[in-house]
């Protein structure tokens, strides 16, 4: 029997983050507006190619209007 182990942070940050977006239906360049940041940057973040800093979890959870932890929580979790 093996046990999987929860994705990495990073992951499912981008996992939510992109499941965020495409249900507002916006584009990488109208989330990187929103959170004053680069569209380059916001699709490294989606592909999870980015360790990010807090402060940069803090601006794209305040762009959605929704807590950083809800970035952070497994997909599918409320």
């Amino acid at each position: 029997m093996s046990i999987e182990a929860p994705l990495p942070l990073r992951y499912r940050f981008a996992a939510q983050m992109l499941r965020l977006r495409v249900a507002r239906g916006w584009s990488q360049e109208e989330l990187a507006s929103r959170a004053g940041l680069h569209r380059n940057y916001i699709g490294q973040v989606e592909r999870g190619n980015v360790n990010l800093g807090l402060d940069n979890v803090e601006r794209i959870a305040q762009a959605f209007e929704v807590s950083a932890l809800t970035l952070l929580s497994e997909p599918g979790s409320p």
